[in-house]
C-alpha cells in the first residue's frame, strides 16, 4: 500500500482519507479569531453604562447639592447623639456648638466639622447656652436631657430639620419645607 492510503486496502474494502483532505497547520500560524466580544470590551462598556446610570440618578435625585445636604443632615444628628451619649456615659454635661456663619460645628470629645457652603443653617434654641451671638449651642445633660433645639440645613428647593427635644435629648432628622433664608 502507498503511503497516502489512496488504494483500498487488500480484502477488506476500506478506504483511507486522500493526504489533501486534512489540513496541517503550519508552526507559528495564527488562527482566525472567533467571532464575539473579549472580556475586556465587555467590561469597557459595563463601565460606561454604569457611569451614565449614575450621573443620570444623580441629575434626576436634585444632583450633587442635595447629596451634600443629605450628608450634612448625617453628620450634624450622628454628632449630636455622640454629643448625649458622652454625657450619660460621663456624667459630665456636653456641648454641641453651631456656627451658621462659618459653616462649622464643635461637639462632644474635641469633634469638629464643616458643613459645604452651599448649605444655609439656622438654629433655633436657648439663648442661655451660646457662646456668641453668632453661635447656637446644645447642650446635654448627665440624665440624657438637654436644653433643646433646632437646626435647619437647606440647599435650593430641600431642607432638613434635626430637632433636639429638651427633655429627653433625644434627636431626630425629618425632611422639611424650605425656608427662605434672606438675611441669614
Amino acid at each position: 500500500m502507498r503511503a497516502g492510503g489512496r488504494e483500498r486496502e487488500q480484502g477488506r474494502g476500506v478506504a483511507t482519507p486522500p493526504v489533501s483532505s486534512c489540513r496541517a497547520v503550519r508552526p507559528g500560524a495564527r488562527r482566525a479569531p472567533a467571532p464575539g466580544f473579549t472580556l475586556i470590551e465587555i467590561i469597557v462598556v459595563m463601565a460606561i453604562i454604569a457611569a451614565a446610570a449614575l450621573l443620570g440618578a444623580t441629575a434626576l435625585t436634585g444632583g450633587f447639592e442635595r447629596m451634600q445636604l443629605h450628608s450634612a443632615m448625617q453628620d450634624v444628628a450622628s454628632n449630636l447623639r455622640y454629643a448625649r451619649a458622652q454625657a450619660i456615659a460621663t456624667g459630665v454635661p456636653q456641648r454641641f456648638v453651631i456656627s451658621p456663619q462659618e459653616h462649622t460645628w464643635e461637639g462632644a470629645g474635641g469633634r469638629q466639622g464643616r458643613i459645604s457652603d452651599k448649605v444655609s443653617i439656622r438654629f433655633f434654641g436657648a439663648r442661655e447656652v451660646q457662646p456668641r451671638r453668632d453661635q447656637g449651642a446644645i447642650v446635654f445633660f448627665a440624665d440624657g436631657a438637654s436644653t433643646g433645639g433646632r437646626v435647619q440645613l437647606a440647599a435650593k428647593r430641600a431642607a432638613w430639620n434635626i430637632d433636639v427635644g429638651w427633655l429627653t435629648g433625644e434627636v431626630k432628622s425629618r425632611r422639611a419645607e424650605r425656608v427662605d433664608t434672606v438675611g441669614m
